[in-house]
């Protein structure tokens, strides 16, 4: 930097007072930490050093133009005035094209000059100088309108560089700190947005749309997932300033946003939102955030994140952490999926114990008392008493069957409609009658992957097999496989039943009549049947379909 020349002793004091503002300046931005009052204090400082009646401090975003614009000496009535503030065309752009000081005596006659929009003020003298870090430029700052009606001279380009110099080490070190603050609002987020979701809680959904938003910052917040038509998103939480606004469009599960957010599982920041959340809300939005949500168990999902436009654009480090914080809710929604089905696997089990009990005590007892009350009817010829004794054996018969009624009606707490839990259930209701439970064992994708067409075929299917087994093969042994593969290159997904049993076999009477509605259903769906039986080996039902 050059040395300032004071060409009149007169205007030492002045130079040492200059220096002094600008040493006080440069030790008042280092000790902030904020980087919307550094901005402020760098404008205003600029103008106090200089004599410039007008200042403007221009934050250059990605693809080369203004994302912030903070400006000095201008009132309330003035900005609205002026319309929208500059993004970097005209002279203003000089200098994100070519960063290097620049200043001017009549900023109108520049050739690059756009002219100024009505209700500006007048504006001659100019001074723009380059904020950088590390040789990187965060900004500009732009000087106006000398008081005096002079020309910025030399000494103050070098006092506006220096303040400069300061501003951006003392701008890059608010935004690491800003940075680090949010990753830490964003990690606790994750922290509770996983500890919050359970088996017991209604709308996960809310849950997650409550924790982003304690993130700062976010006007819109929603979780959206598959609707059960299987061909649209359906949004199942919503929060947020503007979430009154939102009339959302119908949008197709199969759409090439959504087929991309799933297949490559990385956060998209859309720049216009009209496309996903129709015009009326996108007008009030700046960027869209989407990050996909992609537990194991159950359907993707996606989780929107929308700030208002006129609040800047999203933190770099926003994308990342959401990331993160959805990974931590589909951890949850897994977590709370294998928690709900241990849940009803003890409430079968529970059940299975309750109704051994009344078959074997409770019931066992009113039979018995049934018996010893007919044994009754040889002691007397009174038709009234004998009359009496049919009513209250028919009693005893009746409660009977209430009570089996009643404890094979058992349904288990939040079963839902997950398949799981409708698989589940299909198995016990057909097993009601028998002394043993078979074994069931469910893998991949089971709640998230099976169309509700194929989940009804496969339902049924269950059904016809067990059935079968029951009453054909003499059983004492019933295992249950139902597995789900993922689509591979070329290759649709698939959903494949097995149901083996340990007994005497199948016959072709059977064969005939109890297997052909399954065979009919698997070639209905373009899949196949294959039966497996004999005396010594028992019976293996093999039903596989494609899921595309």
């Amino acid at each position: 930097m050059t040395p300032w020349r004071v060409n009149d002793p007169s205007d030492l004091a002045r130079a040492e007072h200059h220096i002094q503002e600008l040493v006080s300046a440069i030790v008042s931005i280092a000790e902030n930490h904020s980087l919307e009052t550094i901005l402020d204090q760098v404008v205003q400082t600029a103008c106090n050093l200089v004599d410039a009646r007008y200042g403007a401090l221009g934050v250059i975003a990605t693809g080369q133009i203004l994302e912030r614009f903070i400006t000095v000496g201008l009132t309330p009535e003035e900005i609205e005035r002026i319309g929208p503030l500059p993004v970097g065309h005209g002279v203003l752009g000089l200098l994100i094209r070519d960063p290097k000081p620049i200043r001017m005596h009549e900023l109108g006659k520049h050739p690059d000059s756009y002219g100024f929009p009505p209700g500006h003020p007048p504006m001659k003298s100019f001074l723009g100088v380059p904020i950088r870090v590390s040789g990187q430029v965060l900004g500009n700052l732009y000087l106006t309108e000398k008081k005096g009606g002079g020309d910025f001279t030399e000494a103050d380009e070098e006092v506006v560089v220096s303040l400069a110099a300061a501003a951006g080490v003392a701008v890059a070190n608010a935004r690491l700190f800003a940075q680090s603050e949010r990753r830490e609002q964003w990690l606790e987020a994750s922290m509770e947005v996983g500890s919050g979701v359970s088996a017991r809680t209604a709308n996960p959904g809310d849950i997650i749309v409550q924790q982003a938003l304690t993130v700062p910052g976010w006007a819109l917040a929603g979780v959206g997932f598959p609707a059960d038509d299987g061909t649209r998103l359906r949004v199942s939480a919503l929060g947020g300033e503007l979430a009154g606004q939102l009339a959302l469009p119908a949008i197709a599960l199969h759409s090439p946003l959504l087929s991309q957010l799933w297949d490559e599982e990385e956060p998209i920041v859309l720049e216009d939102a009209s496309g996903f959340l129709g015009a009326k809300i996108a007008a009030a939005l700046g960027p869209l955030l989407l990050t996909p949500l992609c537990p194991q168990e159950g359907p993707k999902g996606v989780l929107f994140l929308g700030r208002k436009r006129d609040a800047g654009p999203l933190a770099g480090i926003d994308p990342q952490m959401s990331g993160i914080f959805c990974t931590h809710a589909a951890l949850a929604l897994d977590a709370a999926h294998g928690q709900r089905l241990r849940e009803e696997l003890v409430l079968f089990e529970d059940r299975d114990r309750i109704a051994r009990d009344l078959h074997d005590v409770v019931i066992q007892r009113l039979f018995a008392a049934g018996l010893s009350l007919q044994s009754l009817r040889r002691y007397t010829t009174e038709t009234a008493v004998q009359d009496r004794i049919t009513a209250v054996a028919a009693d005893l018969d009746e409660t009977i069957r209430q009570l089996r009624d009643t404890i094979y009606s058992l349904k288990p707490a939040g079963s839902g409609d997950l398949l799981s839990s409708r698989i589940l259930q299909t198995v016990q209701n057909a097993m009601k009658s028998m002394p043993f439970s078979p074994r069931v064992r469910m893998d991949g994708g089971v709640d998230g992957a099976v169309p509700e067409r194929v989940a009804g075929h496969l339902l049924a299917v269950l059904t016809e097999a067990l059935s079968n087994a029951i009453r054909h093969a003499g059983a004492s042994s019933i295992d249950v496989a139902v597995t789900v593969r993922e689509a591979e290159e070329g290759k649709p997904g698939s959903l494949e039943l097995l149901v083996e049993d340990n007994g005497s076999g199948i016959n072709g009477d059977t064969r005939s009549s109890g297997l052909a509605n399954i065979e009919k259903r698997a070639v209905l769906l373009g899949g196949i049947m294959e039966l497996a039986s004999g005396p010594d080996l028992g019976t293996q039902v093999r039903w596989r379909v494609p899921l595309a």
